[in-house]
């Protein structure tokens, strides 16, 4: 596209780093949440990267977010723990959460962290990725307002509450990470899309009418994303929700989108599990079989081509750390009206 600029990795990280800063956030906060949020376009998510840094920043102003949290330790036990999240960024409250349930792992085999109102983590990808690059097996998932039909319902009774699960590969290699919404689609995903100008499949949602289309605009402005798997993916929502929301004691999806219907998700609740690989095997032999199994699957049959879990990413994190990272003008207009210019 003739308008898209391309910004290198650590630009675009300073220049996240700098516009919090402006608001009221501390430098270790800013640096966490600035990195994270580069992070998912470097890795060929803009629909979780800076797009969504004007309305955490509006969030800020309004004080619907705290920028300096303070996190406390509501419950905690040998390997689990409570968090408070205090509403603060949810990039740096998950990075905590997450390396909470790490330390734990090390010295417990297992970790748990429940981190209750958080606001919006951006891409769950980030915070499995860490534990696995941890030497831990890492999963995490969270709620958020409803976005997803579930049991044939004429409207959206569930978050597409995500879930993902990382695993290290052993030295010099990047992990093998899932990182899957409920619904066919993420929401932002469907964003990308309509910004791009692209049709999407007819699976991944509804109009206002209730039939199956493939504009993205359409399913956006009726808010009917389609569970994957159908009543499956519902039933792994309702479990997620349940994982979270109720395990915490806090709201579930209906009733965070009561009290801010943004999509900031303030009083969501986040699960942070971590497993130490060594306390069930030793760290060599886990990745020898990790290898055994891929490889395997690549030459199952001849000329099958495979891509695992996480793999495209770290591909195109290659690549735009040699080019830049693509910057949609659709994003750069948004930046621009919190006066954020890219260069």
């Amino acid at each position: 596209m003739n308008d898209e600029i391309r910004v290198k990795y650590e630009t675009l990280v300073q220049i996240i780093r700098q516009t919090l800063a402006k608001v009221g956030m501390s430098a270790p906060i800013c640096d966490i949440e600035a990195q994270v949020m580069a992070e998912a376009d470097l890795l060929g998510v803009p629909s979780h990267g800076v797009r969504m840094l004007p309305g955490l920043v509006q969030a800020l102003r309004e004080g619907r977010a705290t920028a300096n949290p303070q996190l406390r330790i509501l419950r905690e036990r040998a390997a689990t723990c409570l968090l408070d999240g205090d509403h603060g960024p949810g990039r740096f409250v998950s990075v905590q959460a997450m390396q909470r349930a790490v330390e734990r792992a090390k010295q417990f085999g297992v970790g748990v962290c429940l981190a209750t109102r958080v606001t919006h983590w951006g891409r769950a990808h980030a915070y499995a990725c860490r534990a696995a690059q941890a030497g831990m097996i890492g999963a995490c998932t969270t709620n958020a307002i409803p976005n997803m039909l579930a049991w044939e319902s004429a409207r959206p009774l569930l978050g597409n509450n995500p879930l993902a699960i990382g695993l290290p590969r052993g030295h010099g290699q990047e992990p093998i990470v899932l990182d899957m919404a409920m619904s066919q689609a993420a929401v932002g995903k469907i964003g990308t899309y309509l910004r791009e100008g692209k049709k999407v499949p007819l699976s991944w949602g509804l109009d206002s009418s209730g039939r199956s289309t493939d504009d993205p605009a359409a399913i956006l402005s009726s808010g009917r994303l389609l569970p994957v798997g159908g009543h499956k993916g519902a039933g792994l929502a309702l479990m997620m929700e349940l994982l979270t929301g109720a395990l915490s004691g806090g709201l579930f999806s209906h009733e965070i989108v009561q009290a801010d219907p943004t999509g900031l998700d303030p009083d969501s609740s986040k699960l942070f599990l971590a497993l130490d690989v060594q306390a069930f095997v030793d760290p060599e032999r886990f990745a020898q079989r990790v290898q055994d199994l891929l490889s395997y699957l690549q030459n199952a049959e001849p000329g099958l081509t495979i891509t695992f879990p996480g793999e495209r990413g770290w591909q195109t994190k290659a690549r735009y750390l040699a080019e830049g990272i693509p910057i949609h003008p659709t994003i750069l207009a948004q930046l621009q009206s919190i006066g954020v210019s890219l260069p």
